[in-house]
């Protein structure tokens, strides 16, 4: 037998192995997750994080001038779009200075991950400078926290830190030794699973359809988190009767125009939707936990929707619980009411409601003196912006003046809603117009929550954001004043020595107005709107007690 000699196919070499830097794998991972903006300060542990950032063009590191703000900006991008934010900062006081923004985040259920230096593995656990257990500083206000030991633990650590930032609507963390980032690994990086909650139909679903179609006086209480359009919302409680009430900070999702929208609870709301709410039989909560317990209804069956089945019976005992996306919930809901015939008498209840407290929003709204009334201020700024603007709210007198006397039509507002932290106004609207370059957005800001982050004011120009910032000036920190007041206290420390804040603002860039009159405001605001570079207007603001602050001032 003869053997047929062939040709040897020649040996194929197998594949270099991949080595990237710790550094670099971080990078990857966060694009490809869809990650386009990094905020923070550069500090000495985190140099290689920056060299790697600098080195690529997909995410924009953004350099703010306190790592406060970088929290608080990455915070509003997860509360404006519903992805994750993530901000950087040196090891000790950076990771200490973020701590404020990641607990507005953490309260308020935003998907942000921080990442922080740390000292050189061979130093941690010693006196090193700067050192500190980085896992227990953020203990209290994430819900995933590591410190990575390994080149090859980063990509594992880092997806696991983003799923339960996006799953649990909460924040996440990694501390990285200063080395570790420059040390090769030949991990991959993990592709984005999705991480939807779809809704799984249940027998909840046929419990909770059976109290809402049994329901005679209808209330649907509306949280900031929702993300539903305004016209599947306004369907439902047309469907069922009911009267739209925004818990704390929603204003904006349905417009105040709607016959049934009765605008918010508590304070900063209508102030008769109390009443009303108190008699109402059954209650529809969506994506929100928030319940005022001063104006619990008195016998009411409750439904919930939520997201995250840690969200039911926070704060209320519900009848029944609906958890995936609300969206779908709401719609299937509403198919299920097709058949329904709301109540009559307790839509005219919810007409009169809200036509008694247009009729007295206008009364406050038209109130002419100078220095201005803060409600005037707030419907001039109503009448000039549009439809679509973004509006981000700062902690104080002025936060409450706008949720009591604005009239949304589809605006979004963004606010600190349950960590309610002073300085929040003016980095939002810097993340607000860095994710939506197109619209126009406004910060309304005390004086006291302005003075806190002003240094900031320098970021806007660095990155030509042509944002317009309201200051309501009062030489005061006039909620504070005013309920020391309410409960017979003198109100220590609540006077502020104030700048010229046309002035600073002018000194770093900004074009500015001090403003003394309605007709002055009026006219800046239609300026500011159209300018090509941010703009700042300090309004001279009367020193008036907000309407929910029942109580005789007694001095000045």
């Amino acid at each position: 037998m003869v053997k047929t000699m062939t040709a040897k196919s020649p040996l194929v070499p197998p594949p270099s192995p991949r080595f990237v830097t710790v550094a670099e794998a971080i990078v990857e991972q966060l694009q490809l997750w869809g990650v386009t903006r990094i905020y923070g300060v550069v500090g000495d542990a985190i140099f290689g994080l920056m060299d790697a950032l600098a080195k690529q063009e997909q995410i924009t590191f953004i350099a703010v001038k306190h790592e406060s703000v970088a929290a608080m900006m990455a915070s509003a991008e997860a509360k404006l779009t519903g992805r994750l934010g993530v901000c950087a900062a040196q090891m000790g006081p950076g990771l200490a200075n973020l701590l404020n923004g990641l607990g507005d985040a953490f309260l308020d259920k935003a998907p942000v991950l921080a990442i922080s230096g740390q000292a050189p593995l061979d130093k941690i656990g010693t006196s090193y400078k700067q050192f500190i257990n980085q896992q227990q500083m953020v203990k209290a206000i994430s819900s995933y926290s590591e410190l990575i030991a390994h080149p090859d633990a980063i990509l594992k650590s880092l997806a696991q830190a983003m799923r339960t930032s996006v799953l649990q609507k909460t924040v996440s963390h990694l501390s990285v030794p200063t080395d570790v980032f420059a040390l090769p690994t030949m991990m991959k990086p993990f592709e984005k699973l999705p991480l939807s909650t779809p809704f799984v139909d249940s027998p909840q679903f046929e419990q909770a359809l059976q109290i809402i179609q049994a329901a005679k006086q209808p209330v649907m209480l509306v949280g900031s988190r929702v993300r539903i359009q305004a016209e599947t919302l306004q369907a439902l409680a047309e469907a069922w009767g009911c009267g739209i009430v925004m818990s704390y900070g929603a204003k904006g999702i349905v417009s105040n125009s709607h016959p049934y929208m009765l605008d918010g609870l508590g304070e900063g709301g209508n102030p008769f939707v109390g009443e009303l709410f108190k008699h109402a039989d059954t209650v529809l909560t969506i994506d929100t936990a928030w319940w005022p317990e001063d104006l619990v209804p008195l016998k009411a069956r409750v439904v919930q929707i939520a997201n995250d089945p840690m969200e039911l019976e926070v704060s209320v005992s519900m009848d029944a619980g609906l958890v995936g996306d609300s969206a779908s919930i709401v719609a299937k809901l509403l198919s299920g009411l097709k058949q329904h015939v709301p109540n009559p008498d307790w839509i005219q209840q919810i007409k009169q409601c809200q036509q008694a407290w247009f009729a007295q929003n206008e009364s406050e709204r038209n109130q002419i003196s100078s220095p201005l009334h803060p409600a005037s201020i707030i419907k001039a700024i109503e009448q000039q912006i549009a439809e679509d603007t973004v509006i981000t709210l700062d902690v104080g007198d002025s936060m409450h003046w706008f949720l009591r006397n604005f009239q949304a039509k589809r605006q979004h507002v963004l606010l600190s809603e349950r960590w309610l932290t002073m300085g929040f106004g003016l980095p939002a609207a810097l993340a607000a117009k860095l994710i939506s370059p197109e619209k126009q957005v406004v910060c309304i800001t005390g004086d006291g929550g302005l003075e806190m982050v002003m240094a900031d004011l320098l970021t806007a120009v660095r990155y030509n954001l042509q944002i317009t910032v309201i200051v309501f000036n009062n030489g005061a920190l006039q909620m504070e004043r005013d309920k020391m007041f309410m409960k017979g206290l003198q109100p220590e420390g609540t006077k502020l020595t104030n700048p010229d804040f046309a002035k600073v603002a002018e000194a770093c860039g900004w074009n500015s107005f001090r403003i003394e009159t309605l007709e002055q405001l009026e006219a800046a605001l239609q300026q500011s709107l159209s300018a090509n570079k941010p703009v700042l207007l300090d309004v001279l603001t009367a020193n008036i007690p907000h309407p929910d602050f029942k109580m005789i001032v007694k001095g000045g």
